[in-house]
């Protein structure tokens, strides 16, 4: 069943194009009923999976000639991004319940990326999983270029040409492990058991690790994000931060580090005081965690705000895969769905709450307006979403963090350290915001304009569902570490499972 989420999302663009042009009202109905078909599905098998299993779900011969499947399944991981990528698909329909420009066209881009990335996250053959990574590649471009706002066919274009540059890597990179191979299956489960030599893991491991981490923001490689997420409309930076990026991240542990676990490995020199490509990009990822929320704390741009917090969010879901630890691994895996779920939250408060009532992101100009008694849900709403992000216990980001810092803190003290730096920082810009946007100097509070329009129910639904997922999650962390854990047992990870050993 797993496998109609991705062709009940593509039925659905399809749908939308036959629908007349005008008709917003059928375009959004179409969207959310397709969306929520599509997380139906993947909550029904989250409900019957067994921990532990590796669930196929088809698997039938592609290209035989060259060894290629047509091989969908999941695991605890996958299917951990597929509900959130259900969550995120529904919560964005929700809040693009506005779209009047060609909402026909907005919605088939919507709904292709979508199942774009339900392929994605379930691809177990490797030049499968590399078509479905690329597909995603093409609807986000239209989605900013057309519907976007500040510079957004700069943002657009900026966006596609990182992501194919870092397609380009892992292209390469998955060439030369087939033949490496033998040339005979491109197969995740048998290439993960296949003995790739030691000086070839040693090249391709970077190559492919970096090529998938520019999409989820490595520094110094992730400029497309913030200026993507501020040009894009509500629902495609939703998308972006919420579930595209994860799609780098998961190509980094799925691929870069399951099939060439021993490039992680200590080389037999330092250069620059590193002795490895893990400890490498760990202080990429510890970079890219302190300098995202320094620029956030003096940033004036609203969206920027969040664009760059999302940088900073993403680097400790590379930290905690640079640990190498079963407790840090799993962290980094939670990180993707509480980010994906907070990012998605942010976005929405300042994308459609905010922006589209306002008219405007600069924060010394919201101050004045008194969102807070303007607009109380959007205020109330964003103060929740923060409280997630800095991580305060009862939400999803406390889980995540602290498992990070704990499987940090053994790998590497310092930059465990460092990293909680990073979280003061985040903390500040993040009361920064809060203050600037919502509470507004007192002394001009009751400053106001025309009454701003009220939050619709559209809105309030999709906040409540990515409110109650991080909260539910904080609660009660084992609706995923069930999942998640014993993923990291399987066959899959024998290779990584000796590198943390």
């Amino acid at each position: 069943m797993l496998a109609w989420t991705i062709y009940i999302s593509f039925l659905g663009a399809a749908a939308q194009m036959l629908l007349p042009r005008a008709n917003a009202r059928a375009a959004r109905l179409t969207a959310l009923l397709t969306t929520v078909a599509g997380f139906a599905i993947a909550l029904a098998a989250w409900w019957r999976f067994k921990p532990g299993e590796i669930l196929t779900v088809t698997r039938v011969p592609w290209v035989p000639s060259l060894g290629i499947e047509y091989h969908l399944a999941a695991d605890g991981i996958g299917l951990t991004l597929v509900l959130l990528t259900g969550l995120v698909a529904i919560a964005g329909v929700l809040f693009s319940w506005n779209v009047e420009l060609r909402p026909t066209e907005f919605f088939t881009f919507y709904l292709v990326l979508i199942g774009a990335v339900y392929g994605v996250f379930l691809s177990f053959d490797l030049f499968l999983f590399f078509v479905f990574y690329e597909i995603a590649i093409i609807p986000k471009y239209f989605l900013i270029a057309i519907w976007g706002s500040t510079r957004r066919e700069y943002a657009a274009m900026k966006l596609a040409l990182y992501s194919f540059a870092g397609s380009a890597m892992v292209l390469i990179g998955i060439i030369a492990a087939y033949v490496e191979s033998g040339a005979k299956t491109m197969s995740l489960a048998d290439l993960a058991q296949f003995p790739f030599p030691l000086h070839f893991q040693m090249w391709v491991f970077p190559l492919v690790f970096l090529g998938f981490a520019i999409l989820a923001g490595l520094w110094p490689f992730h400029t497309w994000a913030p200026t993507g997420h501020a040009a894009a409309p509500t629902a495609a930076s939703m998308l972006l931060a919420g579930v595209v990026m994860k799609l780098g991240a998961f190509g980094c542990l799925r691929v870069a580090m399951m099939l060439f676990p021993r490039g992680m490995g200590p080389w037999e020199f330092h250069v620059a005081g590193f002795g490895s490509w893990r400890g490498l990009f760990a202080v990429l990822a510890l970079i890219g965690i302190v300098y995202g929320a320094s620029v956030a704390l003096v940033q004036k741009d609203f969206k920027f705000v969040i664009g760059y917090s999302s940088v900073s969010h993403m680097g400790f879901v590379l930290l905690g895969l640079m640990t190498l630890s079963q407790i840090g691994l799993d962290g980094a895996v939670v990180q993707m769905f509480s980010h994906g779920i907070i990012a998605g939250l942010l976005f929405a408060v300042v994308g459609r709450m905010v922006y589209d009532r306002t008219h405007t992101r600069v924060l010394s100009e919201l101050g004045p307006m008194h969102l807070a008694r303007a607009i109380p849900f959007a205020a109330f709403t964003f103060v929740v979403a923060s409280m997630a992000s800095i991580g305060l216990p009862g939400f999803s980001g406390f889980v995540a963090e602290l498992e990070i810092l704990i499987g940090t803190w053994r790998a590497y003290p310092l930059l465990a350290a460092l990293a909680g730096v990073g979280i003061l920082i985040g903390i500040a810009f993040t009361w920064r915001a809060l203050d600037k946007a919502f509470l507004g100097d007192p002394a001009i509070a009751g400053a106001s304009g025309s009454p701003l329009p009220p939050i619709t129910a559209a809105e309030r639904v999709g906040a409540g569902i990515l409110m109650v997922s991080t909260v539910a999650v904080g609660l009660y962390p084992r609706l995923l570490l069930d999942l998640i854990l014993p993923a990291f047992q399987s066959p899959l990870f024998d290779g990584l499972r000796r590198m943390w050993r």
